[in-house]
C-alpha cells in the first residue's frame, strides 16, 4: 500500500467512523436602534489543548468591560461552555448563575463517544447596574471529563458574554441574534434568517466559537460564498484562540471575532449563508450576532377594550399603535384594518407620525356582522393593506374575543290556571318558573304586573307562592336580565276556571250559626247564571234561588210565604248555566231544627 493509497484508506476510515448530534444554531431575538455589539469573556485553558500533553483546564477566570461614557447596556448574555457533558453551577462575580437555556453536540470518533455543552443566561440586568469593570466566571470545572478528551485533545472550558449597547451616535441599525451548538468538522452551514438589509454599509458579524486551535490551519469561513478573514483571522485559520475586541490571540480553544461583512451582503437580502469547513480542526460554533444599518418602522397592534350596548349592531374598540422595536418613525395615515372570519369589517388609520418607542391610542366604532356569534374573535392588523416596509411584517395583528351583548334567551312559559274563587279572583303558585324560564343560574328572574313595572324595575312581586289575582284573566311580566344588563320581557297569564260546586247537604235551620241554610262552596258569584230549585217528597217546588237571592234556611217561599218546611229529606236541583256544566246536579238534603 502507499503512502497516498494509506492516506486515503484513513481518511475514509475516520468518515465512516463519524457523526454528531447538535442543536442548530437559529434566530434567538432581533432587536433595533441605535445600537451595537460587543463581546467580553475568556478561556479556561492555559495552553492550547492540542500542544499539552497534560490538563490545561482551571476553573476561573475573568475579562474587563470598558465601554465608553456614554454607551448604555440594552441586552446582556452570558454564554459558558466546555468538554463533557455539563458543568451548570457556575458564579459570576460570587453570584450564583442557574442556566435558561443548555444545549449540548456530541461526536462518535471510534472507538469514543466526546459530549460537550454550553449553557445560556440572561444577564442584562446585572450588567446594566454592575456596568464596566472585571467580570470573573468561577466554578467551571470539567476536570471529570478532561482524561477522555486528553485522547482527542479536545479538553476546554471558556464563557463569553454578548452586549448589545446603545449609543445616540449610533446609525440606526437592527440586531440579529442566533444560538444554538453546531460542529465541524466536516463542513457546516447556518442560514442566517430574517435580516433586513436596506444598507449594507458598517455591516458586521459576530462570533462565539469554541475549541479552534492555532496549530491547525485546516478551516475556511464563508459568508454568501465569500471567504472572511482579518488581520488576526487568516482565511485559512479564522478559529484560532482570538478576541477581536482585545486584539488578543492567546484566547485558548474560543474565539470572540467580529467581521466587516458589509462587500459580501447585498441591500434587499433577508437571509445569509455561513459555511464553515475543516479537514482537522474540531470547531463549535455557538452563537453569532449581526448588525445591520436598517432605518424602518415596526408597527404593532394592541385592542385595549371594547365597549357597546345591548342588542347593537355595533362595537366601540379602543387599540394602541405601537413603533417600539423600531429604527424609523411610522408615518402617519397608516392604515389599520379589523377583520371578523378574515372579512374586512372596517378601517382607520394613525392621525399623527409615531416616534422610535412611542405609540399612539384611538378608538373606531364596528359593525358587527350578521352573521357574527355571540362570541367572536376580532383581529386588528395594523398596515393591512401592507403600504410600508417594516422590519418585520409578520407582527402586525392583534386578536381578541368579543362577546356581544344580547338579551338573554328565555323559555316560553304557559299560562296558569286555577279554580275561580268567585268574580274571576284566584290563587297562583308561578315561583316555579324562575328556574324555568332560563337556563342560565346566574340570570336574574323577577315578575310585575305590568310591562313599564317590568322595564323600569320597579313594584316588584315578591309573593309569587301564594300570588292572589283580583280579577283575571290576569297577565305577568317576567324580566330575565344577564351580567351585562342586557334584559329580556316574557309574560304568561294567570286564568281562572269554574271548578264543580261542593255541596253540603244538612241544613239545621236554628240559627246557631252552624248549617242554618243550604251551603254550596264555590257557587255563589262564580257560576253567577246558576239555579238552584228546592223540592220536597212529593215533587213540589218549594223554593228557588240564583245569584242575588240568599240560601235556603228552611222556609218555603213560594205559594207558603213565611212558613217552615217540616224537618224531613228534601231534593234539590242546580242548574250552573256554564258550557262546561251542561246537565244540571241532583241530590237530596236533610233538615232539622
Amino acid at each position: 500500500m502507499t503512502k497516498k493509497t494509506r492516506n486515503l484508506f484513513f481518511f475514509i476510515l475516520s468518515l465512516l467512523s463519524y457523526y454528531s448530534y447538535s442543536q442548530d444554531v437559529s434566530l434567538y431575538t432581533q432587536v433595533n436602534g441605535r445600537y451595537d455589539f460587543t463581546f467580553v469573556g475568556n478561556t479556561m485553558n492555559t495552553a492550547e489543548n492540542n500542544t499539552s500533553a497534560g490538563s490545561v483546564t482551571i476553573t476561573s477566570s475573568s475579562a474587563t468591560l470598558n465601554l465608553g461614557p456614554n454607551d448604555t447596556v440594552v441586552k446582556a448574555y452570558l454564554y459558558w461552555a466546555g468538554s463533557g457533558d455539563g458543568d451548570f453551577d457556575v458564579q459570576l462575580n460570587g453570584n450564583a448563575i442557574t442556566p435558561d437555556r443548555t444545549f449540548s453536540h456530541s461526536r462518535f470518533f471510534s472507538p469514543n463517544t466526546y459530549t460537550y455543552f454550553s449553557a445560556f443566561k440572561d444577564i442584562t440586568s446585572y450588567v446594566q447596574s454592575y456596568g464596566n469593570g472585571t467580570y470573573e466566571l468561577s466554578g467551571l470545572d470539567i476536570s471529570a471529563y478532561e482524561s477522555l478528551h486528553l485522547i482527542r485533545k479536545t479538553n476546554f472550558a471558556g464563557w463569553a458574554i454578548l452586549i448589545v449597547y446603545e449609543n445616540p451616535v449610533f446609525q440606526l441599525n437592527q440586531i440579529n441574534i442566533y444560538d444554538g451548538l453546531q460542529g465541524v468538522p466536516d463542513n457546516l452551514s447556518i442560514n442566517l434568517t430574517n435580516l433586513n438589509v436596506l444598507d449594507n454599509n458598517g455591516a458586521t458579524a459576530g462570533f462565539i466559537a469554541w475549541e479552534g486551535d492555532a496549530v491547525l490551519p485546516t478551516e475556511s469561513f464563508y459568508i454568501n460564498s465569500q471567504v472572511l478573514s482579518n488581520a488576526l483571522n487568516p482565511a485559512n485559520n479564522v478559529f484560532n484562540g482570538t478576541n477581536s475586541v482585545t486584539g488578543s490571540n492567546t484566547l485558548y480553544n474560543m474565539d470572540l471575532d467580529i467581521y466587516n461583512i458589509q462587500n459580501y451582503i447585498q441591500v434587499s437580502d433577508t437571509d445569509a449563508l455561513i459555511e464553515l469547513t475543516s479537514f482537522q480542526d474540531f470547531i463549535m460554533i455557538n452563537a453569532v450576532a449581526v448588525k445591520l444599518n436598517s432605518q424602518l418602522p415596526d408597527a404593532t397592534i394592541v385592542l385595549n377594550d371594547y365597549s357597546t350596548s345591548c342588542n347593537s349592531d355595533s362595537i366601540t374598540v379602543d387599540y394602541t399603535v405601537y413603533n417600539v422595536n423600531s429604527t424609523e418613525i411610522l408615518p402617519e395615515d397608516t392604515t389599520i384594518g379589523f377583520y371578523v372570519n378574515n372579512t374586512l369589517i372596517g378601517t382607520t388609520f394613525t392621525q399623527n407620525p409615531i416616534a422610535i418607542g412611542a405609540n399612539e391610542q384611538g378608538s373606531v366604532t364596528l359593525t358587527i356582522p350578521l352573521d357574527a356569534t355571540e362570541i367572536f374573535i376580532l383581529t386588528a392588523t395594523v398596515d393591512y393593506d401592507n403600504t410600508i416596509l417594516e422590519l418585520v411584517e409578520t407582527n402586525n395583528s392583534f386578536e381578541i374575543e368579543i362577546t356581544q351583548w344580547l338579551s338573554p334567551p328565555f323559555a316560553t312559559l304557559e299560562n296558569l290556571t286555577s279554580c275561580n274563587l268567585g268574580l274571576t279572583k284566584g290563587n297562583f303558585d308561578f315561583s316555579a318558573y324562575e328556574e324555568s324560564v332560563t337556563t342560565n343560574a346566574d340570570h336574574s328572574v323577577t315578575f310585575y304586573n305590568s310591562y313599564e313595572d317590568a322595564e323600569n324595575e320597579q313594584n316588584e312581586i315578591l309573593n309569587t307562592m301564594n300570588y292572589e289575582a283580583l280579577t283575571t284573566p290576569e297577565t305577568i311580566y317576567v324580566r330575565i336580565e344577564n351580567e351585562f344588563g342586557c334584559y329580556s320581557i316574557t309574560s304568561f297569564d294567570l286564568i281562572v276556571r269554574n271548578c264543580p260546586p261542593t255541596i253540603y247537604n244538612a241544613v239545621s235551620a236554628n240559627n246557631d250559626g252552624y248549617n242554618d241554610d243550604f251551603f254550596i262552596d264555590g257557587l255563589r258569584d262564580i257560576f253567577t247564571d246558576f239555579k238552584l230549585e228546592i223540592y220536597n217528597r212529593w215533587g213540589k217546588l218549594l223554593w228557588t234561588g240564583n245569584n242575588n237571592v240568599p240560601n235556603w234556611d228552611g222556609y218555603v217561599k213560594d205559594g207558603f210565604a213565611g212558613n217552615k218546611a217540616p224537618e224531613g229529606t228534601y231534593f234539590y236541583i242546580l242548574y250552573l248555566n256554564d258550557e262546561d256544566y251542561p246537565e244540571a246536579l241532583t241530590g237530596y238534603l236533610y233538615l232539622t231544627y
